[in-house]
């Protein structure tokens, strides 16, 4: 799976010649081809596509890129070099880069180096990645049921006596077992009064009867992430635990009822905030209703009170409202959400009603 054409079809309305790739994630949107941090180059044009990578990468990445023509970068002739020869040899006036995450250091060499104007691009990505077609959304479903498999297996070691870390490294392994690539992010297990840390790091804290344990974790599958999180209870809940559990999922719900391609970012975000306000815990949902999810497990488009413009057609956002009460306990409840003109589809289909252990 490759995005050249969609990317190069897009070029003449941005006023580009071509647009130059260096970031994780857009090279492998762009060509399918998976290297780490800085350790590879794609270049798009209106006609060719190019590929620059070293020797390290060049045999995997000729056998899994097509449609674009790779080079090899060694001594002597590094990547701004390389890019120089092509600019010159394609007359590329005006290059698009992708500000949003290019070091300074980089810009610099790139505009010593090449002689054409580097036009910041980065949007240009983001709307695109934003859209799923179907190979991607089907990377993304199949991303989901690794991650709950792992889940119902999960779900029979939560007991008195174990740890968090425990907990979020059986995560890991059964995802890899059943045949994730690698983690989306690292998972994040708490319990009792850590469960008030919406990003808490897995401790040696043992779970205990009468708390509620959060587990928010995903996986990558063909390049494409998973998220998800469920919250359940262990051998027993006070009026205050169902309470603020059945307030999260009815936000969650009205969220998910509003969630569709054409609504704001901040209309669904409102619509799961209002459940919550209205039951008194507004000041302890502090982070928005969702975020996209695709190549990178947080990536446009948002549904947060800060976006205000509507949500794409064919865009996966995260519906994952959460109350966090400090020194208490914490609820999060995280559903991923294909978005439609007439609505959403869920593509999450582990169970949510609260589950005692």
């Amino acid at each position: 799976m490759n995005h050249f054409e969609k990317i190069a079809v897009q070029l003449e309305s941005y006023g580009l010649d071509a647009i130059l790739l260096t970031g994780e994630a857009n090279r492998f949107y762009a060509t399918g081809f998976h290297s780490m941090g800085t350790d590879g180059a794609a270049l798009i044009t209106r006609k060719k596509n190019y590929y620059f990578t070293d020797a390290r990468y060049t045999e995997a990445a000729g056998r899994c890129i097509q449609n674009a023509q790779l080079r090899e970068t060694g001594h002597g002739h590094g990547y701004a070099d390389l890019l120089a020869e092509v600019v010159s040899s394609d007359h590329i006036g005006r290059m698009g880069f992708e500000d949003a995450c290019m070091t300074v250091q980089e810009h610099a060499r790139y505009q010593k180096a090449l002689s054409c104007e580097l036009v910041p691009a980065t949007e240009l990505l983001w709307k695109l990645r934003a859209q799923k077609d179907p190979e991607e959304l089907e990377a993304l479903t199949a991303a989901q049921r690794i991650a709950e498999r792992a889940l119902e297996d999960i779900l029979n070691d939560i007991r008195p006596g174990i740890t968090e870390k425990e907990i979020a490294a059986r995560i890991q392994y059964r995802m890899l077992h059943y045949g994730a690539e690698d983690k989306s992010f690292d998972p994040i297990v708490v319990s009792g009064p850590n469960g008030s840390l919406p990003h808490g790091v897995p401790s040696e804290k043992l779970i205990q009867a009468g708390e509620f344990v959060t587990m928010d974790f995903g996986c990558v599958y063909h390049g494409y992430c998973s998220d998800m999180t469920r919250t359940v209870a262990v051998g027993h809940v006070t009026d205050e635990m169902r309470e603020v559990y059945q307030t999260v999922l009815c936000a969650q719900k009205a969220g998910i009822a509003t969630a569709r391609a054409g609504a704001t970012g901040r209309e669904v975000d409102a619509a799961a905030r209002a459940v919550i306000d209205a039951a008194g815990y507004g000041e302890y949902f502090g982070h928005s209703f969702g975020h996209g999810v695709g190549v990178e497990i947080h990536e446009s488009p948002n549904a947060s009170q800060l976006n205000d413009k509507p949500l794409p057609e064919r865009a996966v956002i995260s519906a994952e409202p959460g109350i966090y009460l400090p020194g208490k306990m914490g609820v999060r409840i995280e559903d991923v959400l294909f978005l439609t003109q007439d609505g959403c589809q869920n593509l999450t289909k582990a169970p949510k009603e609260l589950l005692v252990l």
